[in-house]
């Protein structure tokens, strides 16, 4: 009984919260630079795109918070001692695909401006289905970021330009090598609520 109690006073609270300050709710898509480091990869950015969507709830005239959910891929260049490390494969390059979700703090400077910052997993979603079966072994299903960077708001339009730096290591392998992600989003927004 105590658990339904709980569980309606944070619906209404939650209610309260969404309908007193603001909700908004939109689509979100952009470009990605991407890059992960450690000896087996190049030292090179690789391009990939991401799509989505976004919320955020504003909790005071400064302050909201924007939980999003959105798709990214890119496909990074192997380096040369990539197949001494995991030697049953050879490729040249791995694609990536990730399900990522952010949970940003918004700071609200003007009426345009916000600076942002906050944490991020992300869900190894795919890679390459020709080399699939060998790199499931290779990465981790999951990685923690921590996300910081701006938005500019026109309307229901919003742009905005991220980095994203790897905090966990994705190598699965045993050789214990590091490879953490990082990247740059630079994306459009628009409010559908």
């Amino acid at each position: 009984m105590s658990k339904k109690i709980i569980f309606f006073a944070f619906f209404v609270l939650l209610s309260n919260l969404l309908f007193a300050q603001g909700f908004e709710l939109g689509i979100k898509g952009g470009a990605d630079v991407q890059q992960i480091s450690g000896v087996s990869f190049k030292e090179e950015f690789a391009y990939g795109y991401h799509l989505g969507a976004y919320s955020e709830i504003k909790l005071s005239k400064v302050i909201s918070i924007q939980p999003e959910l959105y798709y990214s891929a890119a496909t990074m260049n192997i380096g040369n001692s990539f197949d001494t490390l995991y030697t049953s494969i050879d490729p040249k390059k791995i694609k990536f695909g990730y399900i990522n979700i952010p949970i940003l703090f918004n700071i609200k400077l003007s009426d345009k401006v916000k600076l942002q910052a906050g944490p991020r997993y992300g869900i190894l979603n795919n890679t390459n289905l020709s080399v699939k079966a060998n790199t499931e072994k290779a990465f981790k299903s999951g990685d923690f970021s921590f996300v910081s960077g701006i938005q500019l708001q026109y309307s229901k339009i919003r742009v905005y330009a991220r980095y994203q730096i790897g905090l966990t290591n994705i190598n699965e392998l045993p050789n214990k090598e590091q490879w953490k992600n990082q990247s740059i989003h630079i994306g459009i927004g628009l409010k559908i609520i």
